[in-house]
């Protein structure tokens, strides 16, 4: 019923624990998963989430149903504030464009591969002629032909999908220049190529996100009420090491026994995937506690790594993945550092902040007892 879908309301108590649940006859769902997926959402580290005040660690929330709709969360804990305020700070960097065009008919995917690449290649001849620079950087994705999927893909051969192509270029002429010729070229070739939005994209700006952390002491407050100002004093928090944390053991290996079969992560797991700047994040959360170390054991921070390696900057480095360990909810962390093409309006991606980056996980292959799978 998400037409009629209701707010979550959240009953805090004194003790930080509280109580989520949603007015009577709405749509939606508050459950352990729902809860437990906005928990993980677009978050790095869960035992060092920091934010001035105070530094946050999830690891140790448990989340449990007390009633149809109504879900109980303790565990929570709080570090002292630290001595830095997070700041994040934009750039120029150049132009961006691009479209998305439909295919249809055989061979659709080759069709639409093979005219971005001679969009591209149309746009670059005119460049060269007026000796401006080439595109920085490129981006084409076919849309219904697993282009998300890397490796994993199953190359399905769709007679239906949408070439997406995008650019960036230090000129907004520069982006201009291949608009007009993947837009021109479409009155010419191929047969199966359609539109539905008329008018030709316009090149826009590109804004890159920089975040870092300053020293709140060198930051002065000034509270400014109808012209009356106050000058506060600087605050100062205490120093954060996430390396002194005392990090949680991961599960038990899983004995799967002598027979076994793969199951897709979708029937052991709840999972959700965000942004930060150019980092990806996806949280899986076990649907029951004995399937987790069937999940820890196929999904490791390599694994993770090679599923998404056609979209990381660095895959081959041993870092590009991290995995942190949530016991009290069941949970891993998966942390991909630049993973999204620069993230946000930087990027040329269709999925420029990760948010399928879950749904293509969830049907990687995890190996459980034969028996426990005939039961899923």
């Amino acid at each position: 019923d998400l037409d009629a879908i209701g707010y979550p309301i959240a009953e805090v108590s004194a003790d930080g624990t509280f109580v989520c649940s949603k007015p009577a006859d709405t749509g939606g769902k508050v459950s352990v998963g729902t809860v437990c997926e906005q928990m993980v959402y677009e978050i790095g580290d869960p035992q060092a989430y920091i934010v001035p005040d105070v530094v946050c660690d999830f690891s140790q929330v448990q989340v449990r149903e007390q009633a149809p709709g109504e879900v109980h969360v303790s565990g929570a804990r709080g570090l002292p504030a630290p001595d830095t305020y997070k700041v994040c700070t934009t750039y120029a960097d150049g132009f961006r464009g691009g479209l998305m065009m439909p295919f249809i008919g055989l061979d659709a995917a080759d069709k639409a591969r093979t005219y971005a690449h001679t969009s591209i290649a149309r746009a670059q001849n005119i460049l060269r002629q007026a000796n401006a620079a080439d595109f920085i950087e490129t981006s084409i994705e076919i849309i219904g032909d697993d282009a998300h999927y890397g490796d994993a893909s199953s190359n399905p051969g769709s007679r239906e999908v949408v070439m997406k192509l995008a650019a960036r270029h230090p000129d907004a002429r520069g982006i201009g220049v291949l608009l007009k010729e993947v837009t021109g070229l479409a009155l010419a070739t191929p047969p199966g190529l359609t539109s539905f939005a008329g008018g030709r994209p316009k090149p826009s700006p590109v804004i890159r996100l920089f975040s870092f952390l300053v020293p709140k002491s060198e930051v002065s407050i000034t509270v400014d009420v109808d012209g009356d100002s106050t000058v506060l004093p600087a605050e100062h928090g205490s120093a954060f090491d996430p390396s002194c944390l005392d990090r949680p053991t991961d599960p038990a290996s899983a004995d799967t026994g002598a027979s076994t079969r793969d199951v897709p992560l979708i029937s052991l797991a709840w999972a959700r995937s965000g942004d930060k700047g150019d980092k990806a994040n996806i949280g899986v959360i076990a649907r029951k506690a004995e399937y987790l170390p069937y999940i820890a054991q196929a999904l490791t921070a390599g694994a993770v790594a090679g599923r998404f390696a056609h979209f990381l900057e660095q895959p081959g480095n041993a870092n590009a993945v991290e995995r942190f360990f949530l016991p009290g909810s069941n949970a891993f962390n998966y942390l991909l550092h630049d993973a999204l093409g620069g993230g946000g309006v930087a990027s040329l991606r269709a999925d420029p902040q990760a948010k399928a980056y879950a749904q293509i996980l969830l049907d990687h292959p995890v190996a459980v007892p034969a028996t426990l799978a005939a039961q899923l």
